[in-house]
């Protein structure tokens, strides 16, 4: 019926002119914001097609996490498997699932994928998304123990006397290095890795782009890691050795889920969860997961009922804070999952150079693709700009001018690559990258031809220093064989990389935030024993460990409740665009704000619910009773307040506002008995901007004598939800486009994707639907925001008959920029009911409808509708 690719745009549109934003909301009584610091524009990037031939097949019936029975789910799957023989469907069955979700993942040609739904039982189909190892940089040495000071792991461990001993964690990821001291250095029962599987094999890889290509798993009962990153995430849960975790007793379950690098499929992620709930783990920590994604899909859906089956599960929320709002992945959006987003740490341990005469000492970073820096000789150091230029080294260089140099370069305007590659060509022998914003940074040199100088990168400040120095008469780089410990200037603050919410149900989502940026932790024993990497893939496990410390703490705390009281004690911070400020960084960018375990473990008040999401501001005040829990000595009284975060405006392009919510309570202090509960409701008056915006802040209880103060996070949309155009931005000014594939590369044998271009006939168009490259109709949709549902259907373009649908795909993500787009193929064929038609040679027309995120159906007004030009099919 249909194929979907993701890709990046590559057409000429014409650019739809757009009023000033902040000008529109002086009305509202709403303050635009500027960043104190500069945002750096983008350096380089890719899209990573997809080609869909993996998907989820989801039965009506309940699992047996909801009370569904062994025998009820094997003859509804054998029933199923019955009628798709019958229906003749051409399939390969890869998993079957009944323990959290009831299902299927197959491998199909998207023309089989009709042909499911319209089988009895099936109650929706949803893609098997493709994920990838998160990118990891093993460049500098940051202390582990300064991030366990950050939230108060340290105190918990060292005054508390706890370690999460008799606490299971399983660490779904790459793998463990369990041969690691840090770790044990053994496998089985004894050792703290104690149980595990290897899902998928060596030399698994399911990146279809890649070279090294190999969808087919082969599992064995070995769950060593040849990649490093889930040895990284064990070793921050619960290292103990060189390094120290955040829970050194805990003991874990390793399941492997990649191979040695590339990506893995989502439906091998839910069979290792199905898996890890039989093997009765505590605490679940995925540091993987998809963006711009739904709390409905089946990876979320599944670890919500792990968690209503016993086990606390503790995802990432992803990594893709520069891709705007709404850009939170699955599993981390699952409505009962802890979702986590990332500080950076405190502190920083790096390799370092010295700058003589002038006396410096700098910490650097080696630039992935890039020769590691020496450890010791000299090189006269040189420089392109000043730290005022924004396109330093951008430009190719006089030949043989920086020959056997050390040369200055600032960040900003072109690629990282672009820069090294000039000073290379010009003949230097290193490059020396400085940041344009506060902070350090971890550039990517990658490139052809090769990058064959070192490459390094410092903070703005150390390279400010340097050009001042070379002002001040001919200096030299030394490179150095120690280490040095420097302080991070962007300590505390909400990592660039980390993903915005709201949750498109408009939950709020991330949950808590914890050290991520720049974490030192163990890593496989031949690749060095240690190394760092930044991501929310460092945060979620901080809080998989404090988890552990929490349960050891307080053994009867039900798992429903942990995520509450550690978002009760959680602790707010500034906005990481102007820390100067003092303004509150976005509760639905830092959730409750940052782990504070030593706070939560001796916390004696609940508060519940533990966060609030106001949902549509066109709805008026929000109302919320909220219950306190007094498990103290003593009675308490708590003087209520609250305080506004920054409000943001946009979807894919964020701009940024002070906010004019306010919050009134039915009393201003609550006195709560020992022993015993109180309750007080907070009514939220919405922010009246930014138009389509997202606005929140933090509700505080602060005790009237000395004690622990408390916080409650809330959150919503600004506005009418509906009100947010989805098929259409300055891109796509009219909407879908029609048009044909005009090359492609040839993938996995069943579908064709990849570097592709597209012609576009906004006149229609005749296809003879013989191939896929220039005779098949192609529709590229993209999506500014996510949809409820994407509906295509076909009518005669003379008579208006209707011929039925081609797709009807629910929830369904968003794009990751203004100018990618899903390309959906139409083969000829539609379907309705039990039936599928294949419609004769003619002139017809395609109407895509989309159901805006939480609309009603019934409501025109929450569909947007598209009309394709005239599609003639005329086949041999």
């Amino acid at each position: 019926m249909f194929k979907k690719y993701a890709l990046s745009i590559l057409l000429i549109l014409a650019l739809a002119a757009a009023g000033g934003f902040s000008q529109a909301l002086a009305d509202d009584g709403v303050t635009p914001l500027e960043p104190e610091i500069v945002i750096p524009s983008a350096e380089g990037g890719e899209i990573t097609p997809e080609g869909q031939t993996l998907w989820f097949v989801e039965l009506s019936g309940a699992p047996q996490a909801d009370g569904g029975t062994a025998s009820a789910l094997t003859t509804e799957k054998n029933a199923f498997r019955s009628a798709a023989k019958k229906a003749k469907i051409q399939y390969t069955e890869r998993y079957a699932y009944g323990n959290l979700w009831n299902g299927f993942s197959v491998e199909a040609g998207a023309s089989q994928i009709a042909k499911f739904q319209r089988i009895a039982g099936v109650k929706n189909i949803y893609p098997v998304l493709t994920v990838a190892i998160p990118e990891t940089q093993p460049t500098v040495e940051p202390e582990l123990f300064t991030a366990l000071a950050q939230t108060g792991a340290d105190i918990a461990q060292n005054e508390l006397g706890y370690t999460g001993a008799g606490i299971k964690v399983a660490v779904m990821d790459t793998g463990t290095d369990y041969n690691h001291p840090d770790l044990g250095g053994c496998f089985g029962p004894g050792c703290r890795v104690v149980t595990g599987w290897d899902f998928v094999g060596d030399t698994y890889n399911a990146d279809p782009t890649s070279l090294a290509y190999n969808p087919v798993p082969t599992p064995d009962a070995n769950p060593d890691d040849c990649n490093g990153h889930g040895t990284h995430v064990s070793g921050i849960i619960g290292a103990n050795g060189t390094v120290k975790g955040v829970a050194p007793g805990v003991t874990f379950g390793a399941y492997r889920v990649f191979g040695c690098q590339g990506s893995t499929t989502e439906d091998i992620m839910l069979a290792a969860m199905e898996r890890i709930l039989l093997d009765d783990m505590d605490v679940l920590n995925m540091s993987i997961g998809s963006a711009y994604q739904w709390p409905q899909y089946p990876t979320a859906q599944a670890a919500d009922r792990l968690v209503n089956k016993g086990v606390v599960v503790v995802a990432s929320i992803g990594n893709s804070g520069a891709n705007g709002l709404y850009s939170a992945g699955a599993p981390g959006l699952g409505h009962k999952v802890i979702g986590v987003a990332s500080v950076d740490n405190t502190y920083v341990t790096l390799n370092t150079f010295t700058v003589t005469p002038a006396g410096l000492n700098i910490g650097y970073a080696n630039a992935a693709g890039s020769p590691l820096a020496p450890t010791s000789g000299s090189l006269p150091l040189a420089k392109t700009g000043t730290p005022t230029t924004t396109n330093d080294g951008c430009a190719a260089l006089p030949a043989g001018s920086m020959t056997g140099k050390a040369v200055l370069i600032r960040r900003g305007t072109c690629t990282f690559y672009t820069k090294a590659f000039n000073a290379q060509q010009a003949g230097a022998a290193a490059v020396v990258l400085y940041n344009n914003s506060a902070g350090r940074f971890s550039p990517t040199v990658a490139g052809s031809p090769a990058i064959t100088i070192p490459v390094v990168a410092v903070s703005d400040a150390e390279g400010v220093a340097i050009n001042n120095a070379i002002n001040a008469g001919a200096q030299t780089l030394n490179w150095q064989s120690g280490v040095g410990s420097f302080s991070n200037p962007t300590a505390n603050l909400i990592s660039s990389f980390s993903s915005y919410g709201l949750s498109p149900d408009l939950t709020l989502k991330p949950d808590l935030s914890a050290p991520g940026g720049l974490i030192y932790s163990t890593y496989p024993l031949e690749n060095g024993g240690y190394a760092t990497i930044s991501g929310t893939s460092m945060a979620s496990p901080h809080v998989a460990g404090a988890v552990a410390l929490l349960l050891e703490a307080r053994p009867n705390t039900s798992v429903q409740a942990v995520r509450g009281i550690l978002q009760n004690s959680a602790d707010p911070k500034v906005w990481s665009l102007s820390p100067g400020s003092g303004f509150l960084d976005h509760a639905f960018r830092q959730g409750a704000g940052l782990l504070d375990i030593d706070d939560a473990i001796l916390s004696t008040t609940k508060i519940e619910p533990a966060k609030i999401a106001t949902g549509e501001g066109e709805s008026g005040p929000f109302s919320q009773t909220l219950t306190i829990e007094n498990n103290g000595a003593s009675a308490v009284t708590y003087d209520l307040s609250y305080t506004n975060a920054v409000s943001t405006g946009g979807t894919i392009t964020p701009s940024f506002f002070l906010s004019n919510a306010t919050v009134s309570f039915s009393a201003s202090s609550v006195t709560v008995p020992a022993g015993g509960s109180a309750s007080v409701t907070a009514t939220i008056v919405p922010a009246t901007g930014p138009t389509n915006g997202q606005y929140g802040g933090y509700i505080y209880f602060t005790p009237q004598t000395p004690g622990q103060s408390y916080s409650v996070p809330f959150a919503g949309f600004v506005g009418d939800y509906q009100g947010i155009v989805a098929m259409t931005n300055a891109s796509f000014p009219t909407g879908p486009l029609l048009g044909k594939m005009n090359s492609c590369t040839l993938l996995r044998g069943l579908d064709c994707f990849g570097a592709a271009s597209y012609g576009v006939f906004p006149a229609g168009a005749t296809y003879n639907l013989t191939s896929a490259i220039g005779q098949t109709p192609y529709f590229l949709v993209h999506l500014e925001h996510q949809v409820r549902l994407l509906r295509m259907e076909v009518f005669d373009a003379n008579t208006g008959k209707a011929w039925h649908r081609i797709i009807n795909e629910e929830y369904v993500g968003r794009n990751s920029s203004s100018t990618t787009f899903f390309a959906y193929a139409w083969d000829g064929t539609t379907y309705s009911g039990n039936k599928t038609y294949t419609v004769p040679d003619g002139q017809y027309v395609v109407k895509i409808s989309v159901l805006k995120a939480n609309g009603d159906s019934s409501n025109p007004a929450h569909w947007e509708v598209w009309t394709s030009p005239v599609i003639t099919i005329d086949r041999p």
